[in-house]
């Protein structure tokens, strides 16, 4: 129903169904991943009226427990979603549902999708830190153009007074 992929590694779509309307992921060596997706596999919709709290889950390193902070959360509309995972801190979050089904490694984490109500979805508020990226595309795409219409410009310059002396 769902899969996870984490850049560098094999896409994972064995998620172990800890409850029927919980799923987890594991994540061996945590700490050098930046960001993750999750997605759904479009063999099983979501049931009308359903979406997925995407959440993750650390070791917290003062009482060894899970620590699980909501990331968002994907839908039928919205069948994926990339987190951000590298810049959440470890005395934020609480415990949930998913906090029996901890690996117990120390250096594993985990990425839980939890089936819920759609009205129940757009209240819950996930760690900011989650977040992409703020930047709107439309500001990166100019900042991106402006930026290679500045090398063009150095370019030419360089090409025109450097090479009109070979010619001469």
């Amino acid at each position: 129903m769902f899969g996870c992929l984490v850049a560098g590694r094999l896409v994972q779509t064995d998620a172990v169904q800890v409850s029927p309307d919980k799923f987890v992921f594991n994540l061996p060596d945590y700490e050098n991943v930046n960001h993750v997706v999750v997605f759904m596999l479009g063999t099983v919709p979501f049931p009308a009226g359903m979406g997925g709290a995407v959440y993750f889950s650390f070791p917290d390193p003062a009482s060894g427990g899970p620590v699980w902070q909501l990331l968002g959360f994907i839908t039928n509309d919205k069948p994926s979603a990339i987190f951000k995972i590298s810049g959440l801190k470890a005395g934020e979050g609480g415990a949930h549902p998913f906090g029996a089904a901890s690996s117990g490694s120390p250096s594993a984490a985990q990425v839980g999708v939890s089936v819920e109500a759609l009205e129940q979805l757009v209240q819950q508020i996930p760690v900011s830190s989650a977040a992409v990226s703020t930047v709107d595309s439309f500001l990166q795409c100019f900042r991106s153009f402006w930026t290679l219409c500045k090398l063009f410009i150095a370019f030419f310059f360089f090409f025109f007074f450097f090479t009109v002396d070979t010619f001469i």
